[in-house]
């Protein structure tokens, strides 16, 4: 099963890691990563640039409204994510506490990445996407 750890982090702790050496954030992630790597479970992980590089696409109306980044009124960000493939919820858990982020205002969200399996597999747009898969290799 595969689980995204969604890394968070309010406006204030992401404030505070602006004093912590960017050296040794690397090594500290990199020690993690390594583990994740030779635990077999690693499928990705990626970092975000800064929300204030962002945009957002608003569709409550129409057309959608798209707005500049900095966000508006947000109490966390996504800063990051993994995705990892273990054997259960419980596992994924488990990673996410030896993650090597501590400290007021950081949470992970840890979300099932559901399958293409798991839709019905006579719809039309899923045999394109499975077919899709299947050409490039994800599959």
């Amino acid at each position: 099963m595969k689980y995204m750890l969604i890394m968070r982090a309010t406006d204030e702790a992401l404030a505070g890691m602006a004093d912590v050496d960017f050296g040794e954030m690397l090594e500290t992630i990199g020690r993690y990563n390594d583990e994740l790597i030779r635990a077999g479970v690693l499928v990705a992980a990626e970092g975000l640039d800064d929300a204030a590089e962002g945009v957002v696409v608003d569709h409550s109306s129409e057309p959608p409204v798209v707005t500049d980044g900095p966000y508006g009124e947000t109490k966390e960000l996504f800063g990051g994510f993994y995705i990892l493939n273990v054997s259960s919820k419980e596992e994924a858990v488990e990673w996410a506490r030896r993650a090597p982020f501590s400290g007021p205002g950081l949470k992970t969200e840890i979300r099932r990445v559901t399958t293409i399996d798991e839709f019905p597999q006579d719809n039309e747009w899923i045999q394109k996407e499975r077919a899709w898969r299947e050409a490039t290799g994800q599959l």
